[in-house]
């Protein structure tokens, strides 16, 4: 049975601080206000929208999103 995952960001944020890409130029490079909002909550964002931010950072998905076990899904 699939368990439930948690969306975590983290990774886009060190990535951005390590590449030195502000949140400026992500608005610059087409990521819109509602998008970013949602990344910062951590919630749901399209795989085109996870692909441009690879471009724009010239990385791979796992510098910009990570599943983390739900641990309140694995004590139902």
């Amino acid at each position: 049975m699939w368990g439930g995952f948690l969306i975590d960001y983290s990774p886009l944020w060190e990535t951005m601080k390590q590449r030195h890409v502000t949140q400026y130029r992500l608005l610059k490079e087409g990521i819109d206000n509602k998008t970013l909002d949602a990344i910062k909550k951590n919630k749901n964002i399209t795989l085109l929208t996870v692909e441009k931010l690879c471009k724009i950072l010239d990385c791979q998905a796992e510098s910009v999103v990570r599943f983390l076990p739900d641990r309140q899904e694995e004590n139902k």
